[in-house]
């Protein structure tokens, strides 16, 4: 047998016992139990692809709303929605979001870099949402941007609409009970002080005309 012959007889060789002692190595039992009974694997935890681009933040402090929110995160990457929980009556803040990003990678960085994140004295909190527990009705009303409530106008016009002399009655017998309730308090405290009357309060019967038969 010549030298060339020999030479690959060795590497064939070499490569046969490398290729038994990897698979004898991959089939080896990892531990033993220490209740007894075979020796066994630790099952191989395939990781998945990450594809959720939806972020949950918690703690959102007062005054940090969908503006500042918006122009704040737009640094990392793409921003398609986002969208703060709000009080339906009074529409303020309940101090939680949403915010998805085009890329799952951005959402990811994201979610590692700004949760704990210190900022106006609230440690924010960011998960990030699996695409499975997204809810349909996440996104409900998200190009509705709040409008504040002018509760001045809105008081204005109720004390100020038309009422009946029998609201205008039932209106002055209550501002008349919480006086003399205040009254009580007052007389209770020991205090002697002579409340003034309530304006208004003493309404004038109306008069009956009687008309004489012709």
């Amino acid at each position: 047998m010549g030298t060339k012959a020999k030479k690959k007889s060795i590497v064939k060789n070499l490569k046969k016992a490398s290729a038994q002692f990897s698979a004898s190595k991959d089939d080896s039992p990892d531990f033993v139990p220490l209740e007894g009974g075979p020796a066994r694997k630790i099952p191989k935890i395939e990781e998945r692809e990450n594809k959720a681009t939806v972020l949950y933040i918690g703690r959102i402090p007062h005054g940090f709303y969908e503006n500042e929110m918006e122009g704040f995160f737009k640094q990392f990457g793409t921003i398609k929605r986002l969208r703060i929980a709000r009080n339906r009556k009074t529409g303020k803040s309940k101090h939680f979001g949403f915010i998805e990003f085009e890329s799952p990678e951005v959402a990811k960085v994201v979610s590692e870099c700004m949760h704990n994140f210190l900022l106006f004295e609230h440690l924010l909190q960011v998960y990030l949402v699996p695409p499975e527990r997204v809810q349909p009705n996440l996104w409900k009303g998200v190009t509705h941007r709040y409008k504040p409530l002018d509760w001045v106008k809105i008081e204005r016009k109720h004390h100020d609409k038309e009422r009946t002399m029998e609201e205008h009655k039932k209106l002055v017998e209550r501002i008349m009970k919480r006086d003399q309730r205040r009254r009580k308090r007052i007389e209770a405290s020991g205090i002697d002080y002579d409340c003034p009357e309530i304006v208004g309060s003493n309404q004038p019967t109306s008069k009956k005309i009687r008309f004489d038969a012709e």
